[in-house]
């Protein structure tokens, strides 16, 4: 009788893990160069949804998609006009601000969670952690918050398309992120989403792109960051040897 239910046991036991759905993702491309006329990419996200227990009679799925890389800490500066000149005010320390922040859902995302999901798993640029330091008022830093926002946004550094993903009988999905010619370079994390009434029931952040410069622009860039004294010397050199030609063009018309 005991090895009965135990046998019992890991029957149903498997039955739950075979049920559990998983996510296949994929991206066209892994590595996106920056050269010369660069104008930005089109990053097609896709997969499928495997899970060959799951019924069509169930509540509808929803796929949210996720690209964001690289991290860093900035420093937000307010300016201010006195007395006819633009100066420095007040500023706020943001510790982990993505220089690049896209989503794309099959809805808004409102209409998939509830809002203590959706800052769980940071879905949409208001969910976003910041990591704000420094003693500031709620309302001062909702303005440092959104500053910020809006500046990335106009920039077409934080993007969020709440119709941008297709799901394909219930099996296959894709999604098409724009990455702008401003895009910082660095790692990237592409992570998936699968909802289902409300509840996240299986994510995939296994899918890496990198974005780099190439060519005479990676040559310029590793001269500024590592050789900013020869980069320096360079860009004065450079100077001198064109104002010296202008001189000398301008002399002989």
């Amino acid at each position: 009788m005991i090895r009965i239910l135990i046998t019992l046991a890991i029957f149903f036991s498997n039955a739950q893990l075979i049920a559990q759905p998983k996510l296949v993702p994929d991206v066209s491309q892994r590595q996106i160069s920056i050269q010369s006329g660069f104008t930005g990419a089109e990053l097609l996200l896709f997969g499928a949804i495997v899970d060959s227990q799951r019924s069509k009679n169930k509540d509808t799925i929803d796929v949210v998609v996720v690209l964001r890389g690289p991290t860093n800490p900035i420093i937000l500066r307010e300016k201010k006009k006195v007395a006819g000149i633009w100066i420095n005010a007040d500023s706020n320390n943001f510790q982990s601000v993505p220089g690049f922040y896209a989503i794309a859902s099959s809805r808004k995302i409102s209409d998939i969670v509830d809002v203590k999901t959706a800052a769980i798993y940071e879905l949409g640029i208001d969910r976003l952690q910041l990591s704000p330091t420094g003693s500031i008022d709620s309302k001062k830093l909702r303005h440092f918050v959104n500053g910020l926002v809006d500046n990335r946004q106009r920039g077409g550094l934080f993007r969020d398309n709440p119709d941008g993903v297709v799901i394909s009988e219930g099996v296959l999905y894709r999604a098409r992120l724009n990455i702008p010619s401003s895009v910082p370079v660095g790692d990237y994390t592409a992570e998936t989403l699968l909802i289902q009434s409300g509840k996240v029931i299986a994510a995939d952040d296994n899918v890496k792109i990198s974005i780099k410069k190439i060519g005479f622009e990676a040559f310029i860039t590793t001269l500024a960051d590592k050789y900013s004294l020869y980069y320096g010397l360079i860009a004065v050199l450079i100077s001198i040897l064109f104002g010296l030609a202008a001189g000398y063009i301008f002399q002989r018309l």
